[in-house]
């Protein structure tokens, strides 16, 4: 369920990514489509708790410093290792593809990471991009990291539709997630995202759900996808050993 002051707020927030420069609230609601009101409230309210600030006497508002000192210290937290970085740019170059880390949020797989590919045709991703867990393949290499029990309580929260001619519903995913194991690799070929194809598998980090895929057209991947699948897992062994002995005994564990 949407919370409307919740996603007025984030709104806000890409808002001023995409304009990068101040805005008066008189700009901020009408461009943002909102009643004078809404925006003065939005606005007063994160400027209070020091999110806004007025550059110059008059001038409108600007996001303060404090966003990007909370989003460093929330990342701090649970960092991802340095050598998983490492690994997606390495695989990024390597296959000429966009390669990202995925993780779960709720009924979504979301995108904490991503490297694009420099390629004029490829696919566009950011970090916090979404995607229905169950119908790609970053999601189902959430999905086979969760035991039978916790997928089939995601399944009942889950609205399916039809992304390809194959009927929706858990049967379905859970059969792709047997073809996938006994393939060696998720993928997911123009099923939720037409002329996509991805490549994933489960990233082996101690207790944390992840995954690492490759994407691009499939046009130019649909020919490369073994070889792409064994980038990943050549990587993905790698990855063992370059983590603290602690983690990579966590990640044999699971």
């Amino acid at each position: 369920m949407l919370n409307r002051q919740a996603a007025n707020v984030l709104d806000l927030v890409e808002y001023f990514a995409r304009r990068r420069r101040p805005a008066t609230i008189a700009e901020i609601a009408d461009d943002n489509g909102w009643p004078r009101s809404s925006a003065f409230n939005i606005v007063s309210t994160l400027a209070d708790r020091g999110y806004l600030y007025e550059p110059a006497p008059r001038g409108g508002y600007y996001p303060s410093p404090r966003w990007l000192a909370m989003a460093r210290a929330t990342a701090e937290a649970e960092p991802l290792p340095d050598a998983l970085h490492a690994l997606v740019d390495r695989i990024a170059v390597e296959s000429g593809e966009t390669t990202a880390i995925g993780a779960p949020a709720g009924t979504s797989a979301i995108f904490i990471h991503v490297v694009e590919s420099p390629q004029p045709i490829r696919y566009f991703a950011q970090p916090g991009h979404r995607l229905p867990i169950q119908a790609t393949a970053t999601g189902r290499a959430l999905l086979t990291q969760m035991s039978r029990r916790e997928r089939d309580s995601l399944y009942r929260k889950i609205r399916f539709e039809r992304h390809t001619d194959a009927p929706p519903g858990a049967e379905a995913v859970e059969a792709e997630i047997a073809a996938a194991a006994a393939r060696g690799y998720h993928r997911s070929i123009a099923e939720y995202s037409p002329d996509l194809l991805g490549v994933a598998l489960p990233v082996p980090l101690g207790g944390r759900l992840l995954s690492l895929t490759i994407a691009g057209p499939v046009s130019r991947c649909f020919g490369r996808m073994e070889a792409l699948a064994r980038l990943l897992a050549d990587g993905l062994a790698d990855l063992r050993h370059h983590l603290p002995q602690s983690r990579a005994g966590e990640a044999d564990a699971t």
